[in-house]
């Protein structure tokens, strides 16, 4: 049979059901393209595995996007996960979140924490209630890939404490968080390979140069602020920080003289398909959805998924050579490549911008402690006069019942003394 196939090919051309030759050709070649386009955004897999089972690991923004696709890794492999989350514990939604992820891969030890990165206090209590046990707790990791974007367009946002919306959230609040974690991190014994593994984005190459002094007035609220800008402004100071709070774990003496295990660790995961971006590319508008889900295909072609956007980190976290030599090195696509900005690694920058944010966390935790402390007594005031409102309405109300009772024996008095009177005339008779 296929030798006649041939042979009628030879002889008489083409059947007349074949697809014209061209027309087949621009089909293959665009299929061939796409899909080779497809395999070259999707980025490379993470090629190195480590046992992760019993290891404790912190992780923000654990719920969407490339956070929830890394949580997930994590259960998976068998770590405790502990998810830290703007919701209480009790959240519904993240009460069937967790129990979703847990039943999906087996793993029981999946938790939540209410940690809010647009609150200062919030992050000092939950930090601090971490830290406050003897001996220390253990901690693995700590991964901080919860961020803030504002779409193009869209409004400066400054959180109920006054500081910009994507500083508090992009910078401020993880150097508040790992400030505060210090501790526990340096205390973790030898053996064991700590690793801080920091999201951070290609944005920072185009982000302005950094002034503190413009950072006093609580998060760059500058003239200049575009959503971009800040976006940009904040990964470049995490970045700054990330390399200087390396330094900071380096310079500890440890009790038993070994080196420093703790290692920083920065991640450019590349575009994907997250909430964030979608909300960004269609710049929060419903016409904006409505282009974004004609253009799907295109955005599906060119964008990875959180899946694979989750690789480089996996990879951050497992591979061997990261746990050893000098900390502070920057992933991407699951190798390490040098950061394009000297400044990321320029120590006096570092040093003015440590500064500054601890001025400007000190700053605005007096003012947020004198507010709670005034709200705190104005409570108490409101709850004293509740209380004596209500006991002067019991005492009104016992001498009203007091006085009902007297009214009614002065009532029934005559009619008892009738009948009295009646009962000695009955007698006499």
């Amino acid at each position: 049979m296929p030798l006649a196939f041939v042979t009628s090919l030879y002889f008489d051309g083409l059947p007349p059901w074949f697809p014209d030759p061209y027309r087949l050709l621009k089909v293959t070649a665009t299929l061939t393209t796409l899909a080779a386009t497809k395999w070259y955004t999707s980025g490379r897999r993470n090629p190195s595995e480590r046992n992760m089972h019993g290891r404790v690991v912190l992780i923000t923004g654990g719920t969407s996007g490339i956070g929830a696709a890394t949580a997930l890794a994590l259960a998976q492999r068998g770590a405790q996960v502990v998810l830290l989350t703007r919701q209480p514990a009790s959240d519904p939604f993240l009460v069937e979140y967790v129990d979703d992820l847990r039943r999906r891969t087996g793993n029981q030890l999946v938790y939540a924490e209410q940690v809010d990165l647009a609150d200062l206090y919030s992050v000092r209590q939950f930090a601090t209630r971490w830290i406050d046990n003897a001996p220390p707790r253990r901690l693995d990791m700590v991964v901080l890939c919860a961020s803030a974007m504002v779409p193009p367009g869209g409004e400066r946002v400054a959180t109920p404490e006054g500081v910009e919306g994507m500083w508090m959230v992009n910078f401020l609040a993880n150097f508040h968080l790992l400030g505060i974690l210090s501790p526990a991190i340096r205390a973790q014994p030898f053996d064991r390979d700590v690793r801080i593994v920091v999201p951070t984005c290609s944005s920072y190459i185009a982000s302005p140069k950094l002034d503190v002094e413009a950072m006093g007035r609580k998060g760059w609220l500058d003239e200049e602020w575009t959503p971009a800008r800040a976006y940009a402004r904040s990964k470049l100071a995490l970045m700054i920080f990330a390399k200087a709070y390396q330094k900071h774990l380096d310079a500890y003496k440890r009790p038993d003289q070994l080196p420093m295990n703790a290692r920083v660790v920065l991640v450019d995961p590349g575009l994907a398909r997250t909430p964030g971006t979608r909300r960004w590319l269609t710049r929060g508008s419903l016409w904006g959805l409505l282009l974004y889900l004609v253009f799907y295909l295109l955005v599906w072609v060119l964008l990875k998924s959180p899946t694979m956007a989750a690789q480089s980190l996996l990879y951050a976290m497992m591979e061997s050579s990261l746990g050893r030599g000098a900390g502070g090195r920057l992933v991407k696509e699951c190798m390490e490549v040098d950061c394009a900005r000297k400044d990321v690694d320029d120590e006096d920058e570092a040093k003015k911008l440590w500064e500054a944010s601890d001025k400007l966390i000190e700053r605005v935790e007096k003012e947020q402690a004198l507010k709670r402390a005034r709200a705190k007594k104005e409570q108490e005031k409101r709850d004293e006069e509740a209380k004596n409102a209500a006991q002067v309405e019991e005492i009104e109300s016992l001498i009203g019942s007091i006085k009902k009772g007297k009214a009614k024996e002065a009532k029934e008095a005559p009619k008892k003394g009738g009948k009295k009177a009646k009962t000695a005339g009955n007698n006499v008779k």
